[in-house]
């Protein structure tokens, strides 16, 4: 009976390993196929913020087609919030995260709408908005969603970005970012937070 038990134990740590494993990219292409329709109805067992990663993890891979802010899902983005073809699409990309599971707001191109005071939060978890500040420009200028933090980094899904990190790459991408890097964050998920229908 105890040899049961510690082989079903060992089992299970076996499955919560490789689960973990599979939690960076290897997963991706399996994501990327997520039904967006069945995330917004399915409210019973998907809360918000994990229903806003899940959409935001099935975009990992989206590439840009010719390295311009162009391509067919970039500028799905970019036209749901009301930019253009070539705009930068970071905020872009965030907006239509949170359209996708029904939310009104945000709906924006511009980053630093992202960061108004009465949505910045201390607490960090997933589906909360990370901001980077670029001195050069006295700006937020990219931004992203928080999809876990791991210590003092955050493991975050931003669009517009690289495998560098740029603010102005060529994809969707999932990041590892250290915390001290971050300026803001910002919570639209609760009722203060962002309107939804």
């Amino acid at each position: 009976m105890a040899t049961i038990r510690i082989l079903l134990g060992i089992i299970c740590l076996i499955a919560f390993s490789w689960r973990g494993l599979l939690g960076g990219s290897a997963l991706n292409t399996q994501e990327r196929v997520v039904d967006h329709k069945k995330l917004r109805g399915n409210h019973d067992t998907l809360t918000k913020p994990s229903t806003l990663i899940q959409i935001a993890r099935s975009q990992l891979g989206v590439r840009e087609k010719n390295g311009v802010n162009d391509g067919e899902r970039v500028e799905s983005y970019l036209k749901y919030a009301g930019a253009h073809k070539g705009d930068p699409w970071c905020a872009a990309f965030v907006s239509w995260v949170f359209s996708q599971t029904g939310y009104l707001q945000p709906k924006t191109a511009w980053s630093p709408a992202l960061f108004p005071i009465a949505k910045r939060t201390n607490l960090i978890q997933p589906a909360t908005l990370f901001g980077i500040y670029f001195p050069k420009l006295k700006r937020i200028a990219h931004c992203g969603f928080v999809e876990r933090k791991d210590g003092n980094w955050l493991i975050t899904i931003e669009g517009n970005t690289n495998i560098a990190g740029s603010r102005e790459g060529d994809g969707v991408y999932r990041k590892r970012r250290s915390i001290k890097t971050i300026k803001y964050f910002a919570n639209w998920t609760t009722k203060n937070g962002g309107e939804h229908d």
